[in-house]
């Protein structure tokens, strides 16, 4: 096989379910594909570079036939998919909200949900100003949960530190009774319903900036 970025990429998100990202070196990478570390250096300058190439594949499957909302379809039904097809592809590898919080990702998949994005959210009734801030608010959102959803996995600990039963150890409830009382709900394992309801939130609110237009399109 020909050696190139995309090879790399796809080759270190493979090792990425074996060690995770603290144990993705440039030597693992070169060791799986039967070359020299050397050799990468040609097609990816560091590491971080190498986690460009990879968030960019994690983003391009995220929006595999992606299309505008289609007739008749909510505006925020359109953008919570959006939302869950990103976390989904991130969930797909360890560690894989890490690979792409933080990265420089400069390819067509990226600018075509952008550009689809906002304008759903110009047609829905937003300028663009208010769009260009509301869209980030969504995906920050959605990468900084599925930041914590997987570490809650505890892969990266001896002992899962996140196990309901020893949640329920660590905060002396007579000092801080509400943290005590609320402690099994900010860790609730089910994370479906812990994404839907933030996702939820951040609707409501793009729902009400376009309320609060005159000239709103709902």
């Amino acid at each position: 096989m020909k050696l190139n970025a995309e090879v790399i990429a796809r080759a270190s998100l493979e090792l990425l379910n074996e060690n995770g990202l603290d144990g993705l070196t440039m030597r693992a990478v070169a060791k799986e594909l039967g070359v020299q570390a050397a050799a990468l250096y040609w097609h990816v300058k560091n590491k971080q570079e190498l986690l460009d190439e990879m968030a960019k594949i994690v983003l391009a499957e995220s929006t595999t036939g992606l299309e505008g909302p289609r007739s008749g379809e909510a505006w925020t039904d359109w953008l919570a998919g959006v939302a869950r097809g990103l976390r989904a592809a991130m969930l797909g590898y360890r560690d894989g909200a890490r690979v792409v919080a933080g990265t420089n990702v400069s390819h067509p998949a990226v600018f075509r949900i952008t550009e689809l994005t906002l304008r759903t959210l110009q047609d829905a009734g937003l300028p663009l100003e208010e769009a260009a801030r509301g869209f980030p608010v969504l995906l920050h959102f959605t990468i900084g949960f599925t930041i914590e959803e997987q570490a809650r996995q505890g892969l990266d600990y001896d002992e899962n530190p996140y196990r309901p039963d020893r949640l329920d150890t660590l905060v002396d409830a007579t000092r801080y009774p509400l943290t005590a009382g609320a402690i099994g709900l900010m860790f609730d394992a089910d994370t479906e319903t812990g994404f839907e309801h933030g996702l939820g939130l951040i609707l409501a609110g793009l729902v009400a900036r376009v309320d609060a237009k005159p000239d709103a399109v709902l």
